[in-house]
């Protein structure tokens, strides 16, 4: 065969290949497909799993000087952005798919950022379609609806990424009576000085508002103290995730030798039990009496008390159009313009998943601080490599209350959690302007405890 003529055969195969490729990656997918399977077709056909997941399914070029760079680099940033592996898995099991991949998948379809131009030009007919855009959204809004939940929201938010805080949770009040005395018992720490309110006041928006709480004998802690309001509502507790539950926090303090530095619990049972009237009143309710089960599930029952629902957001989201100003509305519009709403989303805007501080830019380089163990977040648990400086994402809940920011407590002002979260995560400046109105916006998110609006006794920024 004569040279030329096996060009023209090569070059039709490849036309042949690429055409197939054309229309695998445009089929819609069938109606009579459940919709977590339409969903797993289409990320699949438009190749979203070549690179956010941990195993990229490399094309070949990726082995090319200079093509081979700019692959593995996308790459690498689509994993460090979102491992898209839990919510295939999911797709596949029928399992429900987390808020925050949902809000993820729905920003990029609505801005039209994925497939990126650069992907779709090689890879043929990646392009999402206006059918499947439909699709994607559709179940977006079906998946979020049956997940959240849509009782206490006006029906021109049903779809919105956050929800109102609700009003209450079932509880043991019993156990509830207890947990109150508990929290706030200096007993629970080795030279009776601390309790859990020393460092999460609920006076003080949940926290203590210094960058890393002291715990006994002055001792300073490593890391800055999360709020308690709201934290039933977090998929796991600290900022690590070390913690499933809140009974699984609550026994975790006591026990730290920086923070409330007990050898045991039996070292906190045993002065407990000298106090005839709790240990009767105790008993009442756990029959086994006091130990670190009881005491932690009486903490937990408390802790799920301290909700801080009806804040001016909230109400908005529940019809009242005057609840929020002009500029707080566009300061929430702005909120979901910058991804901030992909992952503070929910009841309490975060919470529920781990992300990466330093998306864009190299936070730790910036900081003028050396590094120290609890910056690793979530690698401290795990020893992935990918959850080095991972940390659960903090719900956003009376934000203007628990100042100072971030794990390491180094933002004293919600201005300059603002510009970094939109420099490091984002790589972008933001005018002051829109920083204002972002503020604006994370103000109306302060809520009520017990009937009364949350303020803070040190509010002086």
């Amino acid at each position: 065969m004569k040279k030329s003529t096996k060009l023209m055969v090569a070059l039709l195969v490849i036309v042949a290949a690429l055409a197939v490729t054309y229309r695998l990656m445009n089929r819609v997918p069938s109606a009579d497909l459940e919709a977590n399977a339409q969903m797993q077709q289409i990320i699949t056909d438009a190749g979203c799993l070549r690179c956010h997941t941990s195993n990229p399914d490399l094309p070949f070029y990726a082995n090319m000087p200079v093509a081979g760079k700019i692959v593995m680099e996308d790459v690498s940033k689509a994993y460090r952005a979102f491992d898209m592996t839990r919510m295939a898995a999911d797709l596949k099991a029928g399992n429900p798919v987390d808020q925050v991949a949902l809000a993820k998948v729905e920003k990029v379809i609505l801005d039209g950022k994925m497939p990126q131009p650069k992907y779709y030009l090689v890879h043929w007919g990646s392009s999402i379609s206006d059918t499947k855009k439909e699709l994607v959204l559709n179940w977006v809004k079906n998946h979020r609806m049956r997940l959240m939940g849509d009782a206490n929201v006006a029906p021109e938010f049903i779809n919105e990424p956050i929800r109102p805080i609700a009003d209450s949770i079932s509880v043991d009040v019993r156990k509830v009576l207890l947990g109150d005395m508990l929290y706030h018992d200096t007993r629970l720490s080795a030279d009776n000085t601390v309790s859990c309110a020393s460092c999460h006041g609920l006076d003080m928006g949940g926290v203590d508002n210094k960058q890393y709480s002291e715990g006994v004998g002055g001792q300073l802690g490593g890391v800055n103290a999360p709020t308690v309001y709201n934290a039933a509502y977090n998929f796991v507790q600290f900022w690590d995730g070390r913690a499933g539950t809140l009974a699984e926090q609550a026994a975790g303090p006591p026990l730290n030798p920086v923070e409330m530095a007990c050898e045991s619990f039996d070292q906190i049972t045993a002065k407990l039990a000298e106090d005839k009237d709790f240990v009767k009143a105790f008993t009442e309710v756990y029959s086994d009496g006091l130990n670190e089960k009881n005491i932690t599930d009486a903490i937990q029952e408390f802790e799920k008390t301290l909700l801080t629902p009806n804040s001016r957001f909230d109400l908005y989201l529940k019809g009242d159009k005057n609840a929020i100003t002009a500029d707080e509305l566009a300061g929430y519009e702005l909120f979901k313009k910058y991804d901030c709403a992909t992952c503070h989303v929910g009841e309490i805007l975060g919470g529920q998943s781990y992300e990466l501080i330093g998306v864009q830019h190299d936070y730790f380089a910036d900081r003028a601080a050396e590094m120290t163990e609890e910056d690793n977040g979530r690698f401290k648990q795990t020893k992935i490599e990918r959850d080095r400086h991972r940390f659960k994402v903090p719900g956003l809940r009376n934000v203007e209350l628990t100042y100072p920011y971030f794990h390491d407590g180094s933002m004293k002002t919600m201005d300059d959690a603002v510009r970094a979260m939109a420099k490091y995560q984002l790589g972008i400046d933001l005018p002051q302007q829109e920083v204002d109105k972002i503020v604006s916006f994370l103000r109306t998110l302060t809520g009520q405890y017990k009937g009364q609006t949350l303020t803070n006794k040190n509010m002086s920024i």
